[in-house]
């Protein structure tokens, strides 16, 4: 739809560029040799790919190299990618037509990680694709949240219910699923909020928004996705866990890719959390967030074409 894998690897081009850094343009035709084996390890825990895929990748490209010692590193790159098509099969997450009008989509993270903007480019690509959305500006308690969301909806047509900053988020979370209904939309997506004075005042929040949102429809919200900033590395992962933990999530958005050359986290968080990554954010334009595919980010960040 927008030239997907050229997405990818524009987007994770600050992984690629620190590998291809550490490993001295290893698969750009170079052959394997120890020093190279080691220069990839060290480049494979620095984009984050942690010990148990970094293993893995190691191991599968040495025994290719003990079996022949012509390896080339571009072989080398194709090893270690269908070692990350493996350790991510399953991970993709694929948003089926909703079973409930209006399904309701419950945007979660904490401040900083890119949730409201991505709750509107969520909406956005959602309208592409001709599904109807009306969003809900549920962050009452960030300063700018609910001004963030009211721009990125003239910016980008969006239907969006909202209130005033302060305003009780429940309530509003309330009249969009009612305005969602009346207009018969697909889906809602509703951007909770990020942060409040205590971790447990936070939670408290969220679920106090899912009890308002099943009095209208006791399944809802049928998804719960965590937006989390990839930049962060695999300490997104303990964030993960709490807000599972609570809120019972069903699914994982990773932003912020392009900025970053720790783009191998998002292997550890699938490992770890074993939730499905729906869509990657690999750049500020709305476009640029993408359905997760793990056959482009295991080809991109290795340096492979599409």
């Amino acid at each position: 739809m927008f030239g997907l894998f050229k997405k990818f690897k524009d987007g994770l081009a600050k992984t690629v560029s620190a590998i291809a850094a550490k490993t001295h343009g290893l698969f750009g035709g170079r052959k394997i040799d120890a020093a190279s084996l080691d220069e990839l390890e060290e480049a494979l825990y620095t984009a984050d790919f942690g010990v148990e895929t970094t293993g893995e990748i190691l191991a599968e490209i040495k025994k290719a190299y003990a079996k022949d010692k012509e390896l080339q590193g571009r072989q080398a790159a194709e090893i270690g990618a269908a070692v990350l098509r493996r350790v991510l099969a399953g991970a993709e997450g694929k948003l089926e037509p909703a079973p409930a009008v209006p399904s309701v989509i419950a945007m979660i993270g904490v401040n900083g990680s890119g949730k409201t903007t991505t709750t509107a480019k969520l909406a956005w690509r959602m309208k592409q694709e001709g599904r109807t959305v009306t969003v809900a500006a549920c962050d009452t308690f960030r300063a700018a949240a609910v001004e963030q969301l009211k721009t990125w909806a003239t910016r980008l047509d969006l239907d969006l219910v909202a209130s005033h900053t302060g305003a009780d988020a429940a309530a509003v979370a309330y009249d969009a699923w009612q305005a969602a209904k009346a207009r018969a939309r697909d889906y809602l997506i509703v951007d909770t909020a990020g942060r409040l004075h205590t971790k447990g005042n936070l939670m408290e929040e969220l679920a106090k928004i899912r009890r308002v949102l099943q009095k209208h429809d006791p399944a809802a919200p049928q998804h719960r996705w965590l937006v989390v900033d990839g930049s962060l590395g695999s300490n997104s992962i303990e964030q993960a866990k709490v807000f599972h933990k609570s809120f019972g999530l069903t699914g994982l958005v990773v932003t912020k890719l392009d900025g970053t050359s720790r783009g191998g986290a998002i292997v550890g968080i699938w490992r770890e959390l074993k939730l499905p990554i729906y869509f990657i954010g690999l750049g500020e334009q709305p476009e640029d967030l993408q359905p997760f595919s793990a056959e482009n980010y295991a080809k991109a960040v290795f340096g492979l074409e599409g």
